[in-house]
């Protein structure tokens, strides 16, 4: 595996297992790639929220558009 990129497909939420399912497609090595899920706990999910925050701010800082 060299990579897995987020799908552009809806998430889906268990409410009853509290965990999220993001659609993600892996990338290997040999240039094949296949489809799965990145399943998320809510504390994972908020931590990639803010990490995800994280790297809008830094672009925006980078492109001059934010303090």
């Amino acid at each position: 595996m060299t990579h897995v990129t987020p799908q552009r497909r809806d998430v889906v939420y268990d409410h009853r297992a509290q965990k999220a399912a993001l659609p993600v497609t892996v990338h290997h090595a040999d240039g094949g790639t296949s489809e799965s899920l990145l399943i998320l706990s809510p504390a994972e999910v908020e931590l990639c929220h803010w990490q995800l925050d994280q790297i809008l701010r830094r672009r925006e800082k980078a492109q001059g558009l934010g303090p």
